[in-house]
């Protein structure tokens, strides 16, 4: 057990410094492709990957939209009065949220919304799940994450602003295992309009003139609003 408490600390380490390494970086672009090639190792190698062991020597890459310098956005938050949701986990334990505010930003030339969360406990961080008109699809339907700072994901801000990059967006670890606990998001925090950056689901052939599938796992739990 201390062996894997350890593996999981330097997980950690690794992803804090990935995401320090982003939020220094003067150019955005080359700051998604040292993302991608972080998590490609990660995920290939690290013992604490949310790829099942015996998949890892098979595991070709995790997919990806291309890069899309417009997917990327400044947000303003606004506080509301905080709300607090219980989420069970599977081991018939529960993470505590409180959504305490929304962010609105500027994406393809439409105003939009999401709520923020924040997670309770030790430390606490903030929590940003979504979803889009590609989930279920193109993407995982319960959704994908842009932020879980207490876990490293932290894009940083800009003038007050926090920075919404969604080349970084990226599935939670339920989609490779569904041994893993994912609190997801709330139907509040579905957005109207596709987002086709960052991580997508893999495209598997489809028979002459059939559309194109796209594999997926469940393994959800979601933050009902």
């Amino acid at each position: 057990m201390s062996v894997e408490r350890l593996q999981l600390l330097d997980w950690k380490r690794q992803i804090f410094a990935l995401y320090e390494r982003i939020r220094r970086s003067p150019d955005p672009a080359a700051a998604w492709r040292d993302w991608r090639a972080v998590r490609h190792l990660l995920f290939t190698s690290h013992p604490q990957s949310p790829i099942p062991e015996p998949a890892r020597a098979s595991f070709m890459e995790v997919p990806y939209y291309d890069y899309d310098p417009a997917a990327r956005a400044l947000a303003d938050v606004e506080e509301s009065a905080p709300v607090v949701y219980d989420v069970p986990t599977s081991e018939g334990g529960s993470y505590q949220f409180t959504r305490f505010g929304a962010a609105r930003f500027e994406l393809h030339g439409q105003t939009l919304r999401l709520d923020l969360f924040w997670l309770e406990g030790y430390g606490g961080g903030l929590y940003l799940p979504f979803r889009d008109a590609t989930s279920g699809a193109e993407t995982y339907g319960a959704g994908r994450y842009l932020l879980d700072t207490i876990k490293g994901a932290d894009l940083g801000a800009e003038n007050g602003r926090l920075v919404f990059d969604f080349n970084f967006a990226y599935h939670p670890s339920c989609v490779y295992d569904p041994r893993w606990v994912c609190p997801l998001a709330p139907p509040s925090n579905r957005l109207p309009v596709p987002v086709r950056a960052g991580e997508r689901l893999v495209a598997r052939a489809a028979p002459p003139g059939g559309p194109v599938v796209f594999d997926r796992e469940a393994g959800e739990r979601p933050i009902e609003a």
